[in-house]
């Protein structure tokens, strides 16, 4: 009767109101205590009894308690669930049913039950399955959280449990699509030229079979260059709308994992149809433009062929063969292109150098595995000279469909990178002034004075003040408009050298041939495409990410039961400690405070500034290299744990 009191319950509101509360997301401790952090930085004591109540990553109101300079909190409304659907594996104890979530931070067993469409009797202890939170103590009467298990994604003896698990975990397709086998040429009607005696030729890895573009160039009289690019065409097999369309505007991307590929269209078009092997002739959309002398880009031309390519050559094959090493030769009408596609990427490097901007180059580490998913060794591959030519080609092409589609249509799908957006562009303006750096405030929002910005910090060569600048900067999203990528300096961006396997290719590419037709643009992609375009590439990324990071676990157990060491990178700085990536293989691992000094007391971080002092001296930056001895591989979490080796 007492609950439904109104006296009462007004009495409760004028205590809420008069108490003391913050706002703010649940950290957990494997201490079994807790923190909440506010949105403004601040971080309050969340004692056991009351973690029992929440999760980590729950945002909550809770009533602020002060005892002295003591500050805890006790949290009393939910304000947003942090855990909704998640991968967990089965518990089964006696008959009964529960579920532990595959989550660093998450400890609790949460008891299950099975949604109806699935058979319990299939399910075992120990196995991966997509789970769901249905009841939490802070949203019911009930005490205590209760689970729903949605679907198995894998036995737990499975070797393919790191590849299906993290597809699942990011709601991603775990297999290829299926759409048939019937695919006739459907774009009959755009005239296409005939280009199959063109000697184009095809870069790619050894293994690669969706083969998106091959190319043929020639020198001009006046020291530069025609290069043609060609595109394989899947939008001449596939109308929009279609089943297939549909099914890849969904995917949005081809998931490149190691060992594994999910591809966007069916494998019957993404590796045999639309890819342009050797001999094959193909229907393809292509761009012939001039490279000047001096790296400038001169006119283009795009328009619709049938094509066929010469050869199909690899990467590390034709970097050996211009560097004067192995046995391997191309033809002479084959050589004598790759010497000027050579040339025309040294000129064009130096044009960007000085009028755009450059990427630093990156190693890939390959995974080599075996057929039970078992890493043998992870390679080194550098970005060589044969790497660094079809990227340009690809560069410049895609800057020429950027121009076109802004020009004759308005929008398409346009890759957009702001360095610094405009909430953070102060931040980042103090804290270069910080370091001795006075720019103004244009240089950090306006593409030409970034351009010379970005410049003179290259110049300095200073990894801490990079990584710290990092922090301000933005990500590259997918926009309907054309506007700025400030990571390559150029004032538009739009690819369709890819449609294989980006669905915004595609776009581009069904936008192009309207253009070509002299057809009316349809409307504009809806931002809905946009945001699901950049959110899908983010998610194949941390899908990347996540099998690598469980590989690299079972890869170097050896190397953290022995206490090998490697040579590493700061990378990253939080208040716990600091993350390396170690130089010979890409692998990341952390290193926590107490590996750092016996004393935890005598290690301050600096989390914001990217800096560790061992007994008040600067020890740590982001950026120093160092080395570090692996002691720990810890597969429930997909973690390398390390010390400094000195």
């Amino acid at each position: 009767m007492l609950q439904n009191n109104a006296m009462l319950a007004q009495l409760k509101q004028q205590i809420r109101s008069t108490t003391p509360r913050v706002e703010g997301v649940i950290k957990a401790t494997d201490k079994g205590f807790g923190f909440l952090e506010t949105d403004e930085g601040d971080s309050y004591f969340v004692p056991p009894p009351a973690m029992k109540q929440v999760l980590h990553g729950d945002r909550v109101a809770a009533v602020l308690h002060e005892e002295g300079e003591k500050k805890s909190v006790e949290p009393d409304t939910l304000i947003e669930q942090g855990l909704d659907r998640f991968i967990a594996r089965v518990q089964k104890r006696d008959g009964r049913l529960a579920v532990v979530a595959d989550h660093p931070s998450i400890k609790n067993i949460f008891k299950a039950r099975i949604k109806r469409s699935l058979d319990e009797n299939t399910i075992d202890d120990g196995d991966w399955v997509v789970a769901r939170l249905v009841r939490h103590p802070m949203k019911t009467d009930d005490r205590g959280f209760f689970t729903q298990i949605d679907e198995l994604v894998a036995k737990a003896d499975n070797p393919a449990v790191p590849w299906r698990v993290t597809l699942a975990r990011h709601a991603l397709e775990q297999e290829c699509p299926d759409a048939g086998d019937d695919w006739p040429l459907r774009d009959e009607s755009l005239e296409r030229e005939d280009l199959t005696a063109e000697p184009f030729f095809t870069i790619d890895g050894e293994k690669t079979r969706d083969m998106d573009d091959a190319l043929r160039i020639v020198t001009r009289s006046d020291g530069g260059w025609d290069l043609s690019v060609a595109i394989a065409d899947p939008t001449a097999y596939i109308e929009e709308g279609h089943a297939a369309d549909l099914e890849a505007r969904t995917r949005a991307f081809t998931v490149y994992l190691p060992g594994q590929n999910v591809t966007m269209l069916p494998e019957q078009l993404a590796d045999d149809l639309c890819s342009l092997w050797a001999d094959q002739e193909r229907p393809v959309l292509a761009c012939t433009l001039t490279v000047h002398a001096d790296g400038s880009l001169g006119d283009y031309r795009f328009f619709a062929a049938t094509a066929m390519s010469h050869a199909r050559l690899a990467y590390d094959r034709v970097s050996d063969w211009l560097e004067g090493q192995g046995d391997w030769a191309p033809t002479d009408s084959i050589g004598e292109q790759l010497k000027a596609l050579r040339d025309l990427t040294e000129a064009r490097s130096a044009w960007r150098a000085e009028h755009a901007l450059v990427f630093k180059d990156r190693p890939d580490f390959v995974f080599d595995l075996d057929s039970a998913g078992n890493v043998l060794e992870i390679r080194t591959e550098e970005r060589r000279i044969a790497n660094r030519m079809i990227e340009e080609s690809m560069i410049v092409a895609n800057a020429c469909c950027a121009d076109l589609l802004a020009a004759h249509v308005g929008h398409g799908i346009f890759n957009v990178h702001r360095a610094f957006e405009e909430d953070k562009a102060d931040a980042a303006q103090e804290f270069l002034a910080s370091q001795s750096i006075e720019v103004e405030r244009e240089a950090l929002t306006q593409l030409p004075r970034y351009k010379e910005l970005k410049r003179e910090l290259e110049g300095r060569d200073d990894a801490w003040l990079d990584a710290r600048l990092r922090r301000f900067q933005g990500f590259t999203s997918m926009s309907a408009r054309p506007g700025p990528h400030f990571g390559l300096g150029l004032p538009a961006y739009a690819t369709w050298t890819s449609p294989i396997r980006k669905y915004g290719d595609m776009v581009n590419h069904r936008l192009i041939k309207r253009v070509l037709k002299g057809e009316q643009a349809p409307a504009e992609a809806s931002l809905e495409l946009t945001e699901q375009l950049t959110e899908r590439r983010r998610l194949n990324r941390m899908a990347e990410r996540d099998v690598k990071d469980w590989l690299y676990v079972r890869y170097l157990t050896p190397a953290a039961e022995s206490q090998e060491t490697f040579d590493a990178e700061i990378i990253q700085i939080n208040r716990g400690g600091m993350r390396v990536r170690l130089t010979a293989n890409g692998a990341t691992a952390f290193v926590p405070a107490p590996m750092m000094h016996s004393e935890r007391n005598k290690v301050a971080i600096d989390d914001k500034e990217g800096r560790i002092q061992i007994e008040s001296e600067e020890r740590y930056k982001l950026g120093d290299s160092v080395r570090v001895a692996l002691v720990e591989a810890r597969e429930e979490t997909r973690s390398l744990v390390a010390r400094p080796a000195s």
